[in-house]
């Protein structure tokens, strides 16, 4: 199934991820060197980017992920939230995600990203990855009814 635009992870073009690149390195060396200069320069890159990375996602970044895709994480969408999403649009995004992930796509934690935004459950990758013996090798569509009918208790 073709995806929508709003969707699909947004390119990011090279020149951009070198910036934030070089921007990831310098908080990193502040944090090290001052931690109050690194925690403004923190506070700096998640309103220019629109994230809310604590300094702990900096120092332990290199452990992680690799520079490029910490960049890239921070220059996509922090909360790609699409108000009118299907529930074969969240079937596709699941297949998607577990595709990615055994495949080693570089989008399949963006296409994470966006199902966790968009379903209110908040185990959505547990579901995928570390699912209840009734999920166990359990279709996308039923992974989606299983997100869907999800429902908050209200306190």
């Amino acid at each position: 199934m073709e995806l929508r635009r709003e969707l699909l992870p947004p390119a990011v073009p090279a020149g951009r991820l070198a910036e934030l690149g070089e921007e990831i390195l310098r908080i990193e060396r502040l944090l090290y060197e001052d931690g109050e200069a690194g925690r403004r320069a923190v506070d700096a890159f998640n309103a220019a980017t629109g994230n809310a990375y604590e300094p702990s996602a900096f120092l332990s970044r290199a452990a992680a992920c690799d520079l490029e895709e910490f960049a890239l994480q921070a220059a996509r969408p922090a909360w790609p939230r699409v108000p009118d999403i299907t529930r074969e649009e969240l079937t596709e995004i699941v297949r998607r995600v577990v595709s990615g992930y055994a495949s080693g796509d570089p989008d399949a934690d963006y296409y994470l990203l966006v199902l966790r935004t968009n379903v209110a459950h908040p185990r959505a990758a547990d579901l995928l990855f570390h699912p209840p013996a009734r999920l166990v090798d359990a279709p996308p569509e039923r992974i989606v009814e299983e997100l869907s009918a999800y429902r908050p208790i209200a306190l």
